[in-house]
């Protein structure tokens, strides 16, 4: 460290800090040690204290050279907030450590140090404690492996260990004291021990903890003491702090304590000399509150967020995007300068104040320890700092907290009829039905408070959706399937945007609002900046899916990837809804999602079935996809066409505890895969999956060997199962074996196999279909004539028949063989259209009847077209000229 700032920090320590000056006086060897102890403090701070000498001294002896040094390296500009907040932070973590150790080795010397754990809260449980602060902690004791005396009670022994590491480090003499001890954040302070026992205290945070609790957990870490202990806690209530759906009720929870912060200390709000750095309007609380409202909303989402310091928090919400990346700066440049004020004012005294003092010569003893002329400067830096905090915490804070309610009676009634509803009386019969509490979802009092609080933002957006009465009586549905209505409200509240999105979807598409009335919070998701994007790519998604939670087990698996996949396709939904995405791309965003579902659970599954039954040496499982999911175009409900092979020797065994043949093995192992992608879980459902194109249909054996599955397509397979094979593709399996297995569907395609008349089993096979199974409504553009079967049955006999264009995504196929002259080339815009309009339909028009009037808007824009007159006209030439191709490849290979 260069001498002039070294003699400056001391001039201004000497001149300025009474507590510093004494300090200098008691422990001059710091002065000389700085760059020292900066490399290393907790080794300067215990040097030459001698080994006799008893705990409670040797920690008040390193605590005051701790304070001085980290005082000098702070003034002097050797250490930043983060290194200075960093090294007070590891020293009460060594500190505290060292206290258990001793209060458990004075009650039983001969005993093992366990059993007794510190959980560090606030700012040391964020590494980032104040020059004089308290700490917050919650002490856990486990009965079972806790040290105690004979006949001593676990929870005495806990008690007495607890009440000992406070003495240790509380209780003052002629050396100090080491730390502030703060356990006010257990559960129930007034009534609980000071140490509570690990099992009652994880029963209370999974069953009756409150919203501000959740979030004091953001900042939480294992101090000091038995590190398992403290771990297996913080694991067991992990689902209680990082929620995937949202609970908005903390959030208005953490704003009305900002509220009641700033009316409790009303004289310290205003800015200027008797301040409150801390609690001020625009100052560090406000600071740390924006970070952890942001946190719990996406934080249950995104793991990356689950970070508890302040301005890591901050730099980690504005990299994913979550806050604006300017305001991130801005708050991250007000915390260093308000904390280092801070800093300043508990130096002069070691004093735990938050407050810049009112009297100005005590103001300019503060500024001048800053190295600033005098207080009226110091004002003038931190006044910007604070003022463009205070305007960001706005931004989510009311300025009276209070939300408008809607007037009861006729009130009510002029109020919709003012936003416009039509249908008054139907939309008033509603919603005082739901006032009443009929639905179990609305019979609590803070059920019904966030529906009023709900309501005015819920009118104004339903009174502008298409079809309103119809979005309200959906809303209806959802809410008498709800078991608790309070969240949805809440996030309707909080945000406005999303009860205009809502309205939509409820006006347009009952497939969506299906699924809204069986999971309410999938709604939660649409809150995420990326929600209506283009869906990732295929390896991110199966990274979202696989990603688990400390201590998750296989079922967990299951319903964490349903969980997801139900909030990706409802996403994917929404995006055609909102009129934000070309429904191609959603369409690839469904099949890139299920194809993640099954890569995560088929991995999943292998995993736990070797467990029992080992592996089949030299032999692996393939999935293969066929049908839409083959060619990588999903509609959002889509079934998963699979077939399950194996690679190697059919007759081999397992080599596991319970051993199979590979017959046996891969069958079994197919049946799990399939439940584990299709059956119903605590989470929902998640796909139907449809195996009967596997050799011999449902006649045959669940998985084959890849060489059955050769010799039956190129000696028995119908013309049929060959067509279905022009869309197959290896989703599932070693590189090595998806190659091998796409080898065998080239060679196949390519002319070995049978040879047969295939445009005439083609055209018998359309004749059945259309016997059999035909279209379900006048909007049907997969089974019409002229629809999305007879396109794909022209292509399918083209890429047989030509042994060209052989890529199962069929828009693809379809360029290939306009390239080669064998289409015209207005068949690629025809593809396009039908496929826009199939994926649209079965969200909006599941039943493929013509929509509502203001439906078919949506879906002339969806499919490109200027007005629902145009779209059935382009229906109409579109399938015309279909049927065109259809004909003339049939009678092309009739040789007509």
């Amino acid at each position: 460290m260069p001498p002039d700032r070294l003699e400056s920090a001391l001039s201004r320590a000497r001149g300025n800090a009474p507590f510093l000056d004494s300090l200098l006086a008691r422990e001059p060897q710091i002065t000389q040690n700085v760059d020292a102890f900066r490399r290393d403090p907790l080794l300067v701070a215990a040097q030459d204290i001698a080994p006799e000498t008893p705990m409670a001294s040797r920690l008040r002896i390193e605590r005051r050279r701790v304070a001085l040094g980290t005082a000098l390296c702070d003034l002097s500009g050797a250490c930043d907030l983060m290194q200075v907040t960093r090294i007070l932070s590891d020293f009460a973590d060594n500190a505290l450590d060292r206290a258990i150790r001793t209060a458990i080795f004075e009650r039983t010397p001969d005993a093992e140090p366990r059993g007794f754990a510190a959980i560090a809260m606030g700012k040391l449980g964020g590494r980032e404690l104040n020059y004089s602060s308290d700490i917050d902690l919650i002490f856990l004791a486990d009965p079972e492996t806790l040290p105690r005396r004979t006949r001593e009670e676990p929870g005495e022994a806990a008690m007495r260990v607890g009440r000992r590491v406070v003495e240790l480090l509380q209780t003052r003499d002629a050396d100090g004291y080491v730390f502030r001890v703060d356990l006010r954040l257990r559960p129930s302070p007034e009534a609980t021990p000071i140490a509570l026992p690990v099992d009652a205290a994880i029963s209370y945070y999974e069953s009756q903890a409150l919203a501000w609790e959740r979030a004091a957990f953001i900042r939480s870490r294992v101090a000091a003491g038995d590190r398992a202990l403290g771990e297996y806690f913080l694991e067991a209530i992990h689902p209680f702090i990082w929620r995937r759906a949202l609970d908005f009720g903390a959030i208005r929870e953490i704003r009305a304590i900002s509220h009641r912060i700033r009316d409790h200390y009303s004289q310290t709000q205003r800015f200027g000399p008797g301040y409150d750095l801390k609690r001020g309007r625009g100052g560090i609380r406000e600071i740390e509150f924006f970070a952890q409202i942001h946190q719990l909303i996406h934080g249950g989402r995104d793991p990356g967020l689950r970070v508890p310091a302040t301005l890591r928090a901050l730099a980690a919400l504005a990299d994913a995007g979550w806050i604006d990346g300017y305001d991130a700066g801005g708050l991250a440049a007000a915390y260093d300068v308000l904390r280092r004020i801070e800093h300043r004012a508990q130096m002069i005294d070691d004093r735990q104040t938050h407050i810049l003092p009112e009297d100005a010569e005590a103001l300019d003893r503060v500024a001048a320890l800053d190295g600033v002329a005098n207080g009226r400067a110091l004002l003038e830096q931190l006044r910007p700092q604070v003022e463009r905090v205070g305007r960001i915490y706005d931004g989510l804070v009311d300025d009276d907290g209070e939300t408008a309610r809607l007037p009861q009676g006729t009130g009510l009634e002029k109020r919709l009829a003012d936003a416009g509803f039509a249908d008054v009386p139907n939309a008033l019969h509603l919603i005082e039905k739901w006032r009443s509490g009929r639905y179990p979802a609305l019979r609590t009092g803070a059920a019904r408070d966030a529906l009023e609080d709900a309501l005015p933002g819920m009118i104004d957006a339903f009174a502008d959706a298409p079809e309103p009465a119809a979005a309200l009586a959906r809303v209806d549905t959802l809410l008498s399937r709800l078991p608790s209505a309070i969240n949805f409200f809440r996030l309707l509240e909080a945000q406005p945007a999303l009860a205009r999105l809502l309205s939509t979807i409820l006006s347009h598409a009952p497939t969506l609002s299906e699924a809204l009335a069986r999971r309410a919070e999938l709604l939660d998701g649409l809150i995420d900046a990326t929600a209506l994007d283009p869906m990732p790519a295929t390896e991110v998604l199966a990274a979202e899916m696989a990603r688990r939670e400390p201590g998750s087990d296989y079922q967990w698996l299951l319903d964490h990837v349903r969980r997801i996949v139900g909030e990706r396709r409802f996403a994917l939904g929404a995006q055609i809804v909102a009129g934000v995405s070309d429904p191609l791309e959603v369409s690839a965003g469904y099949a890139r999602v299920a194809e993640a579902a099954i890569d995560v659970l088929a991995e999943a599954t292998v995993a736990e079935f070797e467990a029992d039954h080992g592996r089949v040496p030299g032999c692996e499982l393939v999935v293969l996809a066929l049908g839409r999911m083959g060619g990588g175009a999903l509609t959002h409900a889509s079934d998963l066409d699979l077939v399950y092979l194996f690679t190697g020797d059919y007759s081999a065994e397992s080599n596991g505890r319970k051993p199979l043949g590979a017959v046996t093995y891969f069958n079994r192992l197919g049946q799990r895969i399939s439940s584990a992608l299709s059956a119903p879980t605590a989470a929902g459902p998640l796909y139907e999956v449809d195996t009967r194109l596997r050799p011999s249909g449902a006649q045959g054996p669940l998985a084959v060997s890849l060489e059955g599955f050769r010799r039956y397509q190129e000696e028995s397979a119908w013309t049929w199962e060959h067509m279905a094979l022009t869309r197959a593709r290896p989703i599932f399996g070693s590189d090595a074996a998806r190659a091998e297995t796409a080898k065998i569907i080239n060679r196949v395609l390519n002319g070995a196999r049978p040879e047969r008349d295939i445009a005439a089993d083609a055209t018998r096979m359309r004749r059945e279909m259309a016997a059999h199974k035909p279209p379900s409504g006048p909007l049907d553009v997969k089974l019409l004539d002229g629809g999305l079967v007879d396109l794909e049955f022209t292509v399918q006999v083209l890429q047989l028949t030509r042994h060209t264009a052989l890529d199962p995504d069929l828009g693809d196929a379809i360029d290939a063989l306009i390239g080669e002259g064998l289409l015209p080339r207005g068949l690629r815009e025809a593809h396009d259209f039908l496929s826009r309009l199939l994926v649209t339909m079965r969200l909006v028009a599941p039943d493929c009847d013509e929509p509502s009037p203001p439906t078919r808007k949506l879906l002339a824009h969806a499919v490109g077209a200027e007005s629902w007159e145009a779209a059935v006209a382009s229906l109409e030439a579109t399938r015309q000229e279909v049927r065109q191709c259809w004909a003339a490849v049939r009678r092309e290979s009739d040789g007509e």
